[in-house]
């Protein structure tokens, strides 16, 4: 999982806050389609919100903790059934961190 730093999360918060929901958590749960779809989101975009739907055995933080586990993301913000995540592309980044 990556790392990133409390001025890092703090500006990732900023930006996600335009952000479109793009991919839900249903009631299977975090599996290999959701995480595929999740992987090609972060290559694409490096920053994806999240959103757990009511039939979903999984909170929205135990949702976030596995996407991130499974494809090696960063973990921004929950709240709600919403959560943000975060994974440098690195052959391409498109967001520019503070360090």
């Amino acid at each position: 999982m990556q790392e990133i730093t409390t001025k890092q999360r703090a500006q990732l918060r900023a930006m996600a806050n335009a952000l479109e929901t793009v991919l839900y958590v249903g009631k299977d749960g975090v599996m290999g389609n959701t995480v595929k779809e999740a992987y090609d989101l972060l290559q694409a975009r490096e920053l994806i919100k999240c959103a757990v739907q009511q039939n979903s055995p999984l909170t929205a933080r135990e949702a976030c903790q596995e996407l991130c586990e499974k494809t090696g993301a960063a973990p921004v913000q929950v709240i709600g059934r919403r959560f943000v995540v975060y994974r440098r592309n690195d052959k391409e980044p498109k967001i520019q961190l503070l360090s």
